[in-house]
């Protein structure tokens, strides 16, 4: 008899207060299932990215809510196969288009390398993309340049992101992946910064960058 009531009692309850489910008052936003862990990202959520452990559903910060509310589509002038290109990041700013052909050449036939450039100085943005005739020599090049040394830098070797992720939003828009500790717009969920597994408290963000403005205090 007590358990039939019990049962009774929870088919009953309604919670009285509204903000009792958070999640669908706060956010349209699902993150992903903690059962399912990712490291990385499968499409573009700013919201998401915006997470160390891409469990956030509200922005912690002016540029996520500028992605997420903006609309992007990818350059049309820019060609080739995509899925073909990797994005080498973190370059010294002389490295040239030469010297990564020569360190990149070794995986496969190069279809086009560009270092990106400032339109105005021409002075290098430390970034380039790489197109190889091959999808698997562009794979084997993700798997053995990452972290290698050119020119004194560490190299940061991803794929190309811009045309093959859903939702994509550069970092102008504020997205992209990434990002200094600096700034206080880390994006998670790619090589350079993978999600983390979930803890068992939520991140105060506000905690995060009250502790950065105090540190920066001192050392200034």
């Amino acid at each position: 008899e007590n358990r039939s009531e019990l049962i009774i009692f929870t088919r009953s309850f309604k919670p009285r207060d509204s903000s009792f489910n958070t999640m669908s008052s706060r956010s349209t936003h699902t993150p992903p299932s903690t059962s399912r862990f990712k490291k990385y990202a499968d499409e573009y959520d700013p919201i998401v990215v915006g997470s160390i452990d891409g469990q956030d559903t509200t922005p912690h910060d002016r540029a996520l809510m500028r992605a997420a509310k903006s609309t992007y589509r990818p350059n049309c002038k820019v060609s080739g196969n995509p899925r073909h290109t990797i994005f080498v990041g973190r370059l010294f700013r002389e490295t040239n288009e030469e010297k990564l052909r020569n360190k990149f050449e070794r995986f496969g036939k190069i279809v086009s390398c560009r270092v990106v450039r400032d339109l105005v100085t021409g002075m290098s943005k430390n970034y380039a993309f790489i197109e190889f005739q091959s999808r698997a020599a562009a794979i084997e090049a993700y798997d053995a340049m990452n972290g290698v040394t050119v020119d004194g830098a560490e190299l940061l070797v991803d794929f190309e992101w811009e045309r093959r992720m859903r939702g994509w939003k550069p970092r102008r828009l504020g997205g992209g992946f990434g990002g200094k500790k600096e700034s206080g717009q880390l994006r998670f969920g790619c090589r350079a910064r993978p999600f983390q597994r979930p803890r068992s408290h939520p991140v105060d963000y506000r905690d995060i960058f009250r502790h950065q403005k105090t540190q920066r205090k001192i050392h200034s």
